[in-house]
């Protein structure tokens, strides 16, 4: 088995320090400090295609520049990355989603991977005309995957759902291959959705213990379906030549928090209905102390930003060992991303994934190796 590695790309905008937002509240200044011009994403996503990333994660809100825009624009400049666009199924009809899809395999070569994002928060959704609420939000999502896998297929759809409807809905051409669905939540009505549709089940970077008890709750649910998922895990890195140093980077990045801005960010989290969001602020209960959650587990990105909030912290080697631990409970697929996004994808791609290569777990998939000891030619 190979693990498979994505990248993210920073629309809300990059810096040297962390750029918080996200779920429902704005970006910080911060990311004022490299605008999400397609020409810096484009430089970010080359840097993933060289080194090995499969795919790059896109996010979806009104804290970034719109996923499937950028990523049609970016696909242009780049000739295998994949790209993981985040959309919210409430803002799209079902039929549209799946044509919108079915044209980007053709004109990419077949390089989009698709993250069903339901919404967690009630006051953005209504800001973009959604007024229903959680639950039914996800209701709905469950609806919309139905849909848009029966014309995937071929199929002529009419239905008449509690949330959606479409008659003699069809698409004139099929995408190919059809696009993976991933997807994530920690509620109840958000496991039965994954169980019945996705085929990749995402977590936030919890400690180990959590994430076991995550997929086997979504392997149990899946199984009754009669199908089987994969698993991946969305974490920043901050990886270094030693643990010294990448400690030192993560204390850099804490000196950055504003305390006024750590505040204003988690009283804007706090009001999110998002059960994983919740889990996230409980790992650090919005305090700097205690930080290290768990060896080279740092919950200290979540002071800031919305979503994932913690980040692997350790020299190359410890990282790699970390990957280790949650490949052993299932993770297949690991969505990372790191400040500033171009030079952190060095720093892994170069000093995390060839051991993880000479361990026999990765291999570079355009067949490719780069050397085990090159360097990062950038100042962290």
């Amino acid at each position: 088995m190979s693990l498979t590695f994505h990248w993210f790309l920073p629309t809300n905008g990059d810096s040297r320090h962390v750029v918080g937002g996200g779920h429902g509240t704005p970006a910080t200044a911060s990311g004022r400090d490299r605008p999400p011009t397609v020409a810096y994403l484009s430089q970010i996503a080359r840097a993933a295609e060289d080194l090995g990333f499969v795919g790059a994660l896109t996010p979806t809100g009104a804290w970034c520049e719109d996923a499937w825009l950028t990523t049609a624009m970016v696909s242009q400049h780049t000739e295998r990355l994949k790209f993981l666009v985040a959309f919210r199924p409430g803002f799209v009809s079902p039929t549209l989603a799946a044509q919108m899809a079915s044209t980007f395999q053709r004109q990419t070569g077949g390089r989009l991977l698709l993250n069903v994002v339901t919404g967690g928060e009630s006051h953005e959704q209504r800001a973009y005309g959604d007024f229903l609420d959680k639950d039914d939000r996800y209701r709905r999502t469950g609806e919309f995957l139905g849909i848009v896998r029966e014309l995937w297929e071929g199929k002529s759809v009419d239905l008449a759902g509690e949330h959606l409807r479409v008659e003699d809905a069809k698409l004139a051409r099929l995408p190919e291959p059809v696009p993976e669905v991933y997807f994530g939540g920690s509620s109840p009505i958000a496991g039965e959705i994954a169980a019945k549709y996705v085929d990749v089940y995402l977590t936030w970077g919890e400690p180990p213990a959590q994430v076991a008890e995550k997929i086997a709750w979504i392997r149990g649910l899946a199984a009754k379906e009669g199908r089987t998922l994969r698993f991946g895990i969305r974490l920043h890195v901050i990886t270094r030549d030693t643990s010294a140093e990448a400690w030192a980077e993560a204390n850099r990045l804490l000196d950055g928090f504003d305390a006024e801005t750590v505040k204003s960010v988690q009283a804007g989290l706090a009001r999110s209905e998002s059960e994983g969001q919740q889990r996230m602020l409980a790992l650090h209960g919005g305090s700097r102390d205690g930080l290290e959650i768990h060896p080279n587990l740092w919950a200290g990105i979540g002071l800031v930003r919305g979503g994932a909030g913690t980040a692997l912290v350790g020299s190359h080697e410890e990282v790699a060992e970390r990957i280790k631990e949650y490949a052993a409970l299932g993770i297949e697929e690991f969505v990372l991303s790191g400040y500033p996004h171009l030079e952190e994808a060095y720093w892994f791609g170069e000093g995390v994934l060839p051991r993880l290569a000479a361990e026999g777990i990765w291999r570079h998939p355009a067949g490719g190796q780069r050397p085990a000891e090159a360097q990062v030619p950038f100042a962290s």
